[in-house]
């Protein structure tokens, strides 16, 4: 290949070359046979579009005019209006849009020649004066503009129907070059991400890492994914949760952790799960899930505020309000005010509950025990009419292999789990700190793995050795970060909020 050819078309490249690709190309070619470089570097912009609008769109004509400003900028094109002589380009950074006016006096008649072959999705730089048109627009005089990067495909002119819909999940560049909201979607999902850090830093927790690829399977009950070290010749699992390491820390004398953190489950993929996914996980020593509950309330309440200016925010058309206190409320007890189910008295009765869901037609199995029956008519026909905050606690502890007791009712656990708009947005305990009972639970989950459970924990030896050493009454939350960002960003699918979600392999 000599110097200046293009690659041969390649699957996943240029392959579906069309004419308008192919006329960029020959202009690419045309470009390097004069000598003019298409990818040019070292054109480094001295201003942005927002803050000069900012700065600038509140000046007259009259009066930004003696002040004489000189501006470079770059972006990308996104739209040109040429008449005759001279020209409006609009170019895009990362901050938003600056229009251009581009005139043959100006560039030359080579240069406005040169502008002429620019397209669509071209990069450019221009340096020039500040100065408002007719219309009153803010706008720069080019006095220099460069072509610094060719685009060889033209950008699709709107997203609709299903094939854009493809598009805008697997190709996520094109749809931050062309769409507002997904750009803000996630510029908020990093001010939602800075809020929820600082929240906890405040609040005298310390941000730590732990691993990603575990030795045992642990921390949540969810099929792991599989893989193998090979110069340890051993098997490993990439993280369903930090949990174990996190208190692991705790017993060390970490006293209160966090981990924003990615975790990996072998699961479906839905509008509200993704394979891998993000969360926050956090612990506080001396603390118990009661102490949790307002300190949640008010974490959503400030990224409410700091991300949507407002406690009551809108979500897919209903008014969500995050003004505390919040509704709280039993597993059983919502049970019993949700569902057909109304006799207290059958609530942990094997039979009762089975029959109740074969008579409702919920998914359970012979093989399920009570405390998994009794949340299998939860998930079905409570969680989804849960809509503005709740607070849904004392979950049996047979779902609950974590965490402690309830003093008063041993068959309940001291849990409890957020949801809102119908979904579960947080899950927080008291932490189980007794190694005797964590190691029982651990062999029941042992069993279950043996029986067939596919999400069933390992028994983690060194979890229960840390235990023995003493952890101090601690109690631990888990909130889905990309969950919370559908939440505030008002986006109806976790796809939407996650910049490059899983898919199933692609038709084309």
């Amino acid at each position: 290949m000599k110097p200046g050819d293009l690659p041969p078309a390649i699957e996943g490249g240029i392959a579906d070359i069309n004419d308008q690709i192919q006329v960029r190309l020959d202009k690419l070619s045309k470009l390097r046979g004069r000598g003019d470089h298409p990818y040019k570097n070292g054109y480094s912009p001295t201003h942005l579009a927002a803050p000069l609008h900012a700065q600038y769109d509140s000046a007259t004509k009259e009066g930004l005019e003696p002040q004489k400003v000189s501006v470079s900028v770059a972006g990308r094109i996104m739209a040109i209006r040429s008449f005759g002589k001279a020209a409006f380009v609009q170019v895009q950074d990362r901050s938003g849009v600056i229009q251009l006016f581009v005139q043959k006096t100006a560039l030359g008649d080579e240069g406005y020649e040169h502008f002429k072959e620019l397209d669509f999705g071209d990069i450019v730089f221009c340096t020039g004066m500040l100065f408002k048109t007719k219309t009153n627009e803010l706008s720069v005089s080019a006095e220099k503009l460069v072509l610094i990067t060719k685009s060889l495909r033209p950008l699709p002119e709107k997203f609709h129907g299903i094939s854009d819909i493809e598009i805008k999940y697997r190709q996520r560049y094109l749809d931050l070059m062309t769409n507002e909201k997904t750009r803000e979607t996630f510029l908020k999902r990093s001010k939602i991400v800075s809020t929820v850090r600082n929240f906890f830093t405040e609040h005298d927790y310390v941000e730590v890492e732990t691993p990603m690829m575990h030795p045992l399977v642990g921390g949540a009950a969810a099929r792991p994914f599989v893989t193998h070290h090979n110069t340890l010749d051993m098997k490993l699992y990439l993280r369903i949760a930090p949990e174990l390491y996190l208190k692991r820390l705790v017993v060390g004398g970490l006293e209160r952790v966090f981990e924003i953190n990615r975790n990996f489950r072998n699961e479906g993929i839905s509008i509200q799960h993704n394979p891998e996914f993000t969360m926050i996980e956090f612990y506080q020593a001396y603390a118990t899930y009661e102490d949790l509950i307002p300190l949640t309330e008010k974490l959503f309440q400030r990224i409410a505020r700091e991300v949507c200016g407002s406690e009551v925010i809108p979500y897919q058309g209903t008014e969500i309000n995050f003004k505390g206190p919040w509704r709280r409320i039993t597993v059983e007890d919502s049970i019993l005010q949700g569902t057909e189910f109304k006799d207290r008295s059958k609530l942990r009765d094997r039979a009762a509950l089975l029959e109740y869901g074969k008579r409702k037609h919920i998914p359970m199995t012979p093989k399920m025990n009570v405390g998994q029956l009794m949340l299998a008519i939860f998930e079905a026909e409570v969680e989804k009419t849960l809509i503005q905050p709740t607070f849904v606690t004392h979950y049996p502890l047979e779902v609950s292999p974590l965490s402690r007791k309830n003093e008063k009712d041993p068959f309940l656990v001291d849990r409890f789990e957020l949801f809102i708009y119908g979904r579960e947005m947080a899950n927080a305990f008291s932490e189980l700190n007794d190694p005797l009972d964590q190691k029982e639970r651990f062999q029941c989950q042992v069993e279950a793995k043996k029986a067939g459970d596919e999400e069933a924990c390992d028994m983690d030896e060194d979890y229960v050795r840390a235990l023995e050493y003493g952890m101090p009454p601690a109690a631990g939350q888990g909130i889905g970060i990309d969950r919370l960002v559908m939440l505030f960003t008002d986006s109806p699918s976790i796809r939407d909020v996650i910049l490059f979600p899983q898919l199933r392999k692609s038709q084309v």
